[in-house]
């Protein structure tokens, strides 16, 4: 039997350990970057997918006129993808260079219109759009570097002053939960121990 590539699991997640050493910046500001991470669209879960289309009204309501709000252009067909819950993937479509749930201003409508209903700011964002830099591929929590290097703001080694775990603690905690994201950080001083 082949050893597991990654030694530690938590919440049936492999840890890639590269997320405690990848440099990145410190915190993610859509003011500096306008969103350039969301500009290629993203995966969802087919059960992401019908949460957003249950919205349908309000997420148009919110949009403004350089995104399109004919909902038959913001998804890809489904696919099946073994990395998400339901195992199928939906993609959501690009729309004038950026994903369609991007505004001008570098905002996610999905994420202005939870805050504007005044509930928790990723309840309708897809996983993988609050997790980037990080990705669950192949069973493995770790960092999306195919999509890191297109970025050219967060991958210039002058503005990376921290790390993937430093900069993105809150997504971690969203994914693993508050005792997985503790037993992250013990993992966490044991491979730096080790290292020494």
């Amino acid at each position: 039997m082949t050893k597991p590539k990654f030694e530690k699991m938590i919440n049936g997640m492999y840890i890639d350990p590269l997320i405690f050493t990848q440099k990145f910046v410190k915190s993610c500001d859509v003011c500096i970057c306008s969103g350039e991470c969301c500009y290629y669209g993203v995966y969802t879960d087919k059960s992401e997918h019908e949460l957003i289309m249950s919205l349908k009204e309000r997420i148009i309501k919110s949009m403004d006129d350089s995104q399109t709000k004919d909902v038959e252009k913001w998804f890809e067909d489904p696919e099946p993808d073994d990395d998400f819950p339901s195992g199928i993937a939906v993609g959501t479509e690009v729309h004038n260079g950026k994903c369609v749930f991007l505004d001008r201003q570098g905002y996610c409508t999905l994420q202005k219109i939870a805050m504007e209903d005044g509930e928790f700011k990723w309840k309708y964002k897809p996983l993988y759009c609050i997790l980037f830099p990080l990705v669950i591929f192949e069973g493995v929590l770790t960092v999306d570097d195919e999509h890191l290097d297109r970025m050219h703001y967060c991958n210039k080694p002058v503005n990376q002053i921290s790390t993937v775990f430093d900069c993105c603690k809150n997504e971690l905690k969203h994914v693993l939960g508050e005792e997985g994201f503790k037993e992250l950080e013990a993992y966490r001083e044991e491979f730096f121990s080790k290292s020494k």
